[in-house]
């Protein structure tokens, strides 16, 4: 199902990663940012953010800010991580229900100077995911996604939502089994 969390991709050079980030080295912020910015993009893209692209970057504001309290190893870092973009995710809807921003026109389209079938496809494709994801239960998808785009354990998923790890577990086994019979109903797409 879900692997619980990825192996560590750094190993032992993980800590002096971190420290070369502390010290301010570009290399080292490159290297956190290649390796988790796209997983962050992904995570708040499916759940809807507004600008994921501005919103990864906010995150990793928070990262910089946070990174002299951080102690821990790769995972518990990649966790971390998502705690804050699962916070600004948060922070994010709090303030859409106070000011709603005005959609923009081109919204949905492909984007120009592409490959329009490549557009095409990805711009379809991703609205099935988030047309999926949309209709699990709130709890169910924040759970999924976690597990699945972040690559989370079960526990550092728990920490996140508030829950425990019971709890994340049902929630998980319930969003799959609702994604299969979701998908099971539509048949095979062309």
């Amino acid at each position: 199902m879900v692997s619980g969390g990825s192996a560590p991709r750094f190993g032992e050079a993980f800590d002096s990663l971190v420290a070369g980030a502390r010290a301010g080295a570009p290399w080292a912020w490159e290297t956190l940012y290649n390796w988790l910015a796209p997983a962050v993009a992904g995570y708040l893209r499916v759940q809807g953010a507004r600008e994921p692209d501005d919103l990864t970057c906010e995150v990793f504001i928070g990262v910089v800010k946070g990174l002299g309290a951080f102690a821990g190893d790769e995972l518990q870092f990649r966790a971390w991580v998502f705690v804050i973009a699962h916070r600004r995710l948060q922070d994010e809807r709090r303030r859409i229900v106070r000011k709603p921003d005005p959609v923009e026109l081109t919204e949905g389209y492909a984007r120009a100077g592409g490959d329009v079938e490549d557009d095409a496809f990805e711009v379809m494709a991703r609205a099935r995911v988030e047309a999926l994801c949309s209709r699990l239960v709130p709890d169910q998808r924040d759970v999924l996604l976690l597990r699945v785009v972040a690559d989370l354990t079960v526990e550092h998923v728990a920490e996140i939502v508030g829950k425990s790890t019971g709890a994340v577990k049902a929630l998980q086994r319930r969003g799959f089994d609702a994604l299969r019979t979701m998908m099971a109903g539509e048949g095979v797409p062309l």
